[in-house]
């Protein structure tokens, strides 16, 4: 458990669709206007971060989307606090051209830009422009090193590197992003449930993604990320944990709002979407991966946010949170219904209390604090 107060990130709607895959009414638009107001709405009330999706083209509930890069640098200009992440995919981009624009990016903002690397799950979309698709691990082995390649160019001068998937010659990149007492670079995030996944997280990333997870399901991530870490000598990354949040003024409400996303849900978006995930878990070498286990219901919400169980009144889902955090989640990755609407509600009535439950928190130097029931 760290002591520093929990962080919070939101899902920024820059997809058409909203964060369920449902025919249900959602308050949410993927247009540039509304999302600026987002913006400046969730820094106001609590959100330290903002995750710009990325999808390249039409899929499974997804009609239209804004690129992720440009569209979270205009975020970063419409913000004075807020760090905003874009999600890219190795293969579709090269390091040092991200590289090059994350330090622009950095300096625009004064040191808010980040990046999240994104291995890859539909295949249409690689196929569609022509790019390889790699078999899963593959996928990871090529985003460690475009990881290593994008740190190197960030932070050295006459960086060199021979990979199998890229090269540098006597690169130099100026300017540099910021370096500050707080990140010496741009941070990196990166997602992916499976082993590979995990086992890179632990050598190269400063933050580690999960799907929605209930708390044996994070006690197990957690774990494996940390022994990789100690295993390649550095510090384990910060662990990021998805959930849709659902917080009514009553239990009986937020259950019934979380009842009618499945009734109405695109049955034919959602299986699509599973049909063409369901390949990341068994094309692994064990196995294990991302929406392996993952039924009708949970991919509704396309990143299991459900199952991390944030639905109920401001009491029980700070409580829930806290709870969390107690096991090693150091942020949450939140979606909503209504974004506007509820990113207030979230500030106004959830945050007070899980800062007041925190402040009685033990001094994680002082004690092994227990898993919750």
């Amino acid at each position: 458990m760290s002591a520093a107060p929990v962080k919070f990130a939101y899902w920024v709607p820059n997809v058409s669709g909203g964060l369920v895959t449902s025919k249900i009414e959602q308050r949410t638009d993927w247009g540039y206007d509304y999302n600026r107001e987002l913006a400046v709405l969730a820094e106001n009330n609590g959100f330290d971060y903002a995750l710009s999706q990325v999808r390249y083209m039409a899929s499974y509930g997804a009609e239209y989307q804004h690129e992720s890069t440009s569209f979270s640098l205009a975020l970063l200009l419409a913000t004075q606090r807020l760090k905003v992440i874009a999600a890219v995919h190795p293969g579709l981009w090269h390091p040092g051209v991200l590289a090059k624009l994350g330090a622009t990016a950095d300096h625009l903002s004064n040191g808010r830009f980040a990046v999240n690397v994104v291995s890859g799950w539909f295949k249409g979309e690689f196929t569609a422009l022509g790019e390889p698709w790699l078999e899963h691990d593959e996928r990871y082995r090529r985003s460690e090193e475009f990881i290593r390649v994008l740190r190197r160019i960030w932070t050295e001068d006459h960086a060199e590197l021979a990979g199998d998937f890229y090269r540098l010659r006597d690169f130099t990149l100026k300017p540099k992003p910021l370096n500050t007492p707080e990140r010496p670079h741009p941070e990196i995030f990166q997602g992916g449930n499976s082993t590979a996944a995990r086992q890179m997280a632990g050598r190269v990333s400063d933050w580690y993604f999960s799907n929605g997870k209930d708390f044996d399901g994070v006690v197990e991530q957690i774990a494996d990320v940390r022994a990789s870490a100690e295993q390649a000598g550095r510090r384990a990354p910060k662990f990021g944990l998805n959930a849709f949040l659902i917080a009514r003024d009553t239990e009986a409400e937020a259950r019934d709002t979380l009842r009618e996303i499945v009734a109405q849900a695109d049955s034919e978006a959602v299986e699509g979407f599973g049909a063409a995930v369901k390949q990341a878990g068994p094309s692994t070498a064990d196995g294990k991966g991302m929406w392996q286990d993952s039924g009708f219901e949970d991919l509704v919400q396309y990143n299991d946010g459900f199952r991390t169980g944030l639905v109920g009144t401001p009491e029980q889902i700070a409580e829930r949170i806290v709870a969390y955090k107690r096991l090693g989640v150091d942020l949450f990755l939140l979606g909503f219904l209504h974004y506007h609407e509820e990113v207030e509600y979230f500030g106004k009535r959830v945050l007070p209390l899980v800062r007041e439950l925190e402040a009685h928190l033990p001094d994680p130097r002082d004690e092994s604090v227990p898993a919750p029931a």
